[in-house]
């Protein structure tokens, strides 16, 4: 088949994809480039596009053609079910017959790998994580590798830790690219992807015997459709009513970005309590509650999802008409993936961003959970070497001073090192040598402090805001745009209205936070000389607590950032914040479940405060603890206090485990505080500022239950997350 002939084929096919009866749909001329490149040439591309440039039209209408000639099935590597989703019906309107192996649906894995090899499957959609999977590794991915007729690996930038939404699942990747059979057209796409990245992705792809250098087709970024702008209001309440006043004014329905889990459900239940149809979308919001969201935004039955980074790649919906982003993304890069959801079938979208103090601190916060340091890697190299049997992740969790989602992590980035293997039961040591590239990760680390700063430079300038994005995506071709609020003057006011300022203020001032108590011991423990394994019982756990407030909320939590910041200055507590804890102990008696509430199961109120010891803010605690008991007319009882009063009590923010082995031991009830428990006769108030993990807290109770406590209500400041 001549060039043209198979260019026509192509149209004919795009035409079907987009169902277009007339046969007038061509593709343009970077996209037959590409086309070209993967099926008359076999060759290995990385296309670098806008979102909404085509990308899936590319391997679609090549899957088409290549299965013409008798290739193999494609796999597509793709990293969130939502995306996959939507792949799945636009294959289907091209008649190509697409399935996914996901971990939605692991009961349809062994019928859908049946129909691969009968050869009825054209595309076969797998999500990154599946790469790390053990079986799928070792029995299914080697078939896959040798019958695939194309890879098509989406949102490549994930590939690059240089990037900004690096995932060490995709590093499995690079063992695939190597095993594919020679000839085997691949296809990486992305539209976030600066030059490093781009060059870090293209070398990746050129890995495998006889794999020629990557073809690099990279175009314009800018976005037609949408107009940037950036509104600076004075703080989280006018934010929240602005976004009340002014949400209906923005065209069709959209997403509305904020940083945090919490940040998320406070604007969802604030704009519905201004009457606004909108719902939220995070990391927490359970499987089917997001299916549901997702359709109802498809379908224009919200106005808006409130929704977390959670909501990022792979969402697809042309006539989204705005993003709005309550708070700055860290990267530029990141920031313009987010806003490239909108805009993409209609000629006018919105893009908004209201930076927040909060920002910074949120920042802050993400970036302490970058690559460990040699040590914690030598250390958990050490400990699988030293095991005779494969270690899973709570039983080294005891062992190893990280939190699980970070310790899994650094656990893949080391399996694709080949330092370490995932298999059945947990994780094994290789015994391969393996070197710590700390240059590697200190200049990745500066790269996410220069996002950041360009960030800021972009909240600040003056000039063109797409202009200034395209640049820090290193495009050639960036120019003004004519369209954002510095091309083409501001569309939006700052005004709020004084009803939906008061509402926020309302809303952002209510405290109060639930506090659930710690009712399992972490896994392992006996393994590291502490005999507490199971359930705690019953007669020694904690109530459920209460907080002030989360840290990562954009009420609360911007007041308590700065009280419990670790280089804040220890004070009597603030009167504002003594106020806001005496409301939230009058609500928490009156609620569902507190002592007040008449309920027939309701537990005793309180009879007495114990206070935390603390090396870093005693004066803070003692005077609330004192504060409480006055108003409550309570008697402070004493102080659960730390054995040794010399010995370094700080504990870093890490996982369970290590949290209650450094705690093991290491508090006590003294006499004198047991006798006024006994005496009492009545449960407590436990008093501390700030709950990162929860352990504190549970032996803490753990010992003043023991000491004859009949029940202990945790109250602290705030809860981290």
């Amino acid at each position: 088949m001549s060039n043209e002939e198979l260019r026509a084929a192509a149209d004919t096919v795009l035409s079907r994809l987009v169902g277009d009866t007339t046969g007038r749909t061509k593709l343009r001329e970077d996209q037959w480039r590409a086309i070209e490149a993967l099926v008359a040439d076999h060759r290995r591309a990385l296309v670098v596009q806008r979102t909404g440039w085509g990308k899936s039209a590319v391997y679609f209408v090549a899957t088409a053609l290549l299965r013409q000639r008798g290739s193999g099935p494609t796999v597509i590597v793709s990293p969130l079910l939502a995306l996959m989703r939507n792949q799945v019906e636009a294959a289907e309107r091209a008649g190509i017959r697409a399935r996914t192996i996901n971990s939605a649906n692991t009961e349809e894995w062994d019928a859908v790998q049946a129909e691969v090899a009968a050869g009825e499957v054209d595309v076969l959609l797998v999500s990154p994580e599946r790469l790390n999977n053990p079986d799928f590794r070792d029995q299914v991915l080697p078939k896959l590798a040798a019958a695939t007729g194309m890879l098509v690996v989406d949102e490549a930038h994930c590939i690059s830790d240089w990037g900004h939404d690096f995932r060490p699942d995709y590093r499995r990747l690079r063992t695939m690219l190597a095993d594919l059979p020679p000839g085997v057209p691949v296809l990486a796409t992305t539209a976030t992807a600066n030059a490093r990245v781009t060059a870090d992705v293209a070398e990746q792809l050129g890995t495998g015997e006889g794999a020629a250098e990557a073809l690099v087709l990279r175009g314009p970024l800018d976005r037609e459709s949408l107009s940037l702008a950036v509104l600076r209001l004075p703080d989280a309440a006018h934010r929240l009513g602005w976004l009340a006043d002014h949400l209906d004014e923005l065209p069709g329905s959209g997403i509305i970005y904020t940083l945090t889990v919490a940040a998320a459900e406070e604007v969802t239940v604030f704009l519905r309590r201004r009457g606004h149809v909108v719902a939220s979308y995070t990391g927490k919001t359970e499987n089917a509650d997001r299916l549901q969201a997702e359709e109802d935004l498809l379908a224009n039955r919200v106005k808006a999802l409130v929704a977390t980074s959670a909501l990022g790649m792979g969402f697809d919906k042309p006539d989204l008409g705005f993003v709005v982003h309550l708070g700055s993304p860290s990267s530029p890069i990141a920031y313009y993936q987010q806003v490239g959801r909108a805009g993409r079938g209609v000629e006018h979208a919105e893009v908004l961003l209201l930076p927040g103090r909060e920002d910074e601190a949120i920042w802050k916060y993400f970036a302490s959970l970058a690559f460990p340091s040699e040590e914690q890697v030598r250390r958990t190299l050490d400990v699988l070497a030293a095991a005779d049997r494969p270690v899973s992740l709570p039983a080294l969790e005891p062992r190893v001073d990280l939190r699980r989602s970070r310790l899994e992590t650094m656990l893949k980035v080391l399996d694709v090192d080949g330092a370490v293997h995932r298999v059945r039961g947990g994780w094994t040591a290789t015994g391969q040598p393996w070197t710590y590239d700390a240059e590697r990760y200190a200049w990745v680390a500066r790269q996410r402090e220069a996002e950041q700063q360009a960030m800021r430079e972009y909240a600040a300038t003056t000039g063109c805001r797409m202009e200034f994005l395209r640049r820090q995506l290193d495009d050639e071709q960036a120019a003004p745009c004519g369209r954002c609020d510095n091309c083409a003057g501001p569309r939006f006011t700052t005004d709020v209205s004084e009803a939906s300022l008061d509402a926020s203020r309302g809303e952002l001032g209510r405290p109060g936070a639930e506090l659930e108590p710690r009712r399992m011991w972490p896994t392992g423990m006996p393994a590291v000389g502490i005999d507490l394994k199971g359930r705690i019982p019953a007669g020694e756990q904690a109530a459920p607590g209460r907080a002030l407030g989360r840290l990562s909320d954009i009420g609360w939590g911007n007041r308590l950032r700065p009280l419990l910041a670790p280089q804040a200055p220890d004070c009597p507590i603030p009167d504002d914040v003594a106020q806001a804890v005496v409301t939230v102990l009058a609500d928490w008696a009156k609620g569902p479940g507190g002592w007040a509430s008449g309920a027939a199961d309701a537990p005793d109120r309180p009879v007495g405060v114990v206070t935390m010891a603390s090396r870093a803010r005693p004066e803070l605690i003692r005077t609330l603890g004192e504060h409480i008991a006055t108003v409550g007319r309570m008697p402070l009882l004493g102080t659960v206090a730390y054995r040794d009063p010399e010995a370094d009590t700080h504990v870093p923010r890490t996982n369970s485990a290590q949290r209650l082995k450094a705690l093991d031991g290491a508090l006590t009830v003294a006499p004198a505080l047991a006798e006024a428990l006994t005496g009492a006769g009545g449960p407590v108030l436990l008093v501390d500022d700030l709950s990162d993990t929860g352990w504190t807290l549970a032996v803490a109770a753990r010992l003043l239950r023991r000491a004859g406590a009949p029940g202990v209500f945790p109250l602290v400041l705030a809860v981290q997350g």
